[in-house]
């Protein structure tokens, strides 16, 4: 059977509030006042539904042309009421918020990314949208991102995850899937090197997630397609600009890559995102960037500019307030894990990092068992998310998994 749609939590403009059933939450009692800009009509007609998104304290949007908006709750999507949109009112209403040359982006790439505040300037809520064509038509893919700018402790991270901000030069490296919580632990990294260390922080992101305020560090962050026209003169323009500490969005090309170690070799921190779901596959996903000729000489930029990987998937909690918590797996540059990279044994590397927990290294199996026995997460959320939930079946009966036998 198919689940009822949710209520909209938001005035629709005649009075009407509808009710929100249970176990969403309790009945909304007040409308949320629209902040029209100019004091009297109102705001972009699309803003009741990231409103929604709000209220409801969920994470993501979806709107495609012929069904209701739709919102991502405890992981599985669900429709809000209102019945479906239309092509036109989804087009008519992100063209309305978008700026004109991100009107044309949309129109000469079939796809744009953008930052979009909802509420009052100083204290609005901040999403990433991503509005893209399909079968000739609009739909609009939308992700909250918290305003506020958690450390590793409220984030539930591990301890020895801040010793990646300790590095003074070197590759950074996060990975994870598409809604993994990337964006907000590479913010929490650059964040804690602000309250820290009298540096400049430069950052290139597509768009802008995480607003920053200067602490004891001087940050600038460049948005493209607002700051600057592409990743491309970004890069060119980069060590022009003086920066003691990098972030660069995503590792999406060779270019980028390439720019990541340049910065890395002459001195500087860079902090980057990837699409990847493992150490292992991390180091395989940047040398398929290149072509097989070059990949000996990428192995050798990493063995000597590679700090670290952490990789993170999100899973549902069952502790009261905490909806998500990231399981995670760190990787520290050490011996072991350069002369298996130069040896081309990248699959042997969650054998180093078992073998180095005393180090503050920590793969996914282990990680898993740590949130089943602090009550963070339930047995079968665990055995959903290992790698191989036969070793973490081992592992939450006190039985060790295989060590490495190539420390060296």
């Amino acid at each position: 059977m198919a689940e009822a749609p949710i209520e909209t939590p938001l005035d629709d403009g005649n009075g009407a509030l509808p009710v929100l059933p249970q176990p969403v939450g309790p009945p909304v009692e007040t409308p949320i006042e629209d902040d029209g800009r100019d004091g009297k009509k109102k705001g972009p007609a699309l803003n009741k539904y990231f409103k929604a998104v709000i209220k409801l304290q969920v994470s993501d949007l979806h709107l495609k042309a012929g069904l209701p908006p739709m919102i991502r709750m405890k992981g599985d999507l669900r429709p809000l009421s209102g019945g479906p949109l239309t092509a036109e009112q989804i087009r008519d209403g992100i063209f309305e918020v978008l700026s004109e040359k991100q009107r044309n982006r949309y129109e000469e790439r079939g796809a744009v990314d953008f930052a979009y505040d909802v509420g009052p300037q100083g204290d609005a809520d901040r999403f990433r949208v991503n509005a893209f064509q399909q079968r000739g038509k609009m739909s609009v893919a939308a992700r909250r991102v918290s305003r506020d700018i958690r450390n590793f402790a409220e984030l539930y991270l591990p301890d020895s995850i801040e010793k990646v901000t300790h590095f003074h030069q070197g590759m950074i490296l996060l990975a994870g899937i598409t809604g993994s919580g990337k964006s907000t632990t590479i913010a929490a990294m650059v964040d804690h090197v602000n309250q820290r260390e009298p540096v400049h922080i430069v950052t290139i992101e597509d768009p802008i997630e995480y607003l920053f305020t200067d602490k004891r560090a001087v940050i600038n962050q460049r948005e493209i397609g607002i700051d600057v026209i592409d990743f491309h003169d970004a890069l060119k323009y980069l060590m022009r600009e003086d920066p003691d500490v990098v972030l660069i969005g995503e590792m999406r090309d060779v270019e980028t890559f390439g720019a990541a170690v340049h910065a890395a070799e002459t001195g500087h921190l860079v902090f980057g995102t990837i699409h990847a779901s493992s150490s292992a596959q991390t180091i395989s996903r940047l040398l398929d960037l290149f072509p097989p000729e070059e990949r000996r000489q990428v192995r050798q930029a990493l063995e000597f500019n590679l700090k670290a990987i952490i990789c993170q998937k999100l899973v549902p909690s069952v502790k009261e307030g905490v909806p998500l918590v990231p399981a995670v797996e760190i990787m520290f540059m050490n011996a072991s894990i350069r002369k298996l990279m130069r040896e081309e044994r990248d699959n042997e590397i969650v054998d180093v990092i078992r073998a180095s927990y005393a180090d503050g290294m920590v793969d996914f199996t282990e990680h898993l068992r740590r949130l089943v026995e602090n009550g963070f997460i339930d047995h079968p959320t665990a055995y959903e998310a290992a790698p191989n939930p036969d070793e973490l079946r081992m592992a939450l009966k006190g039985i060790k998994g295989r060590r490495a036998g190539i420390l060296a």
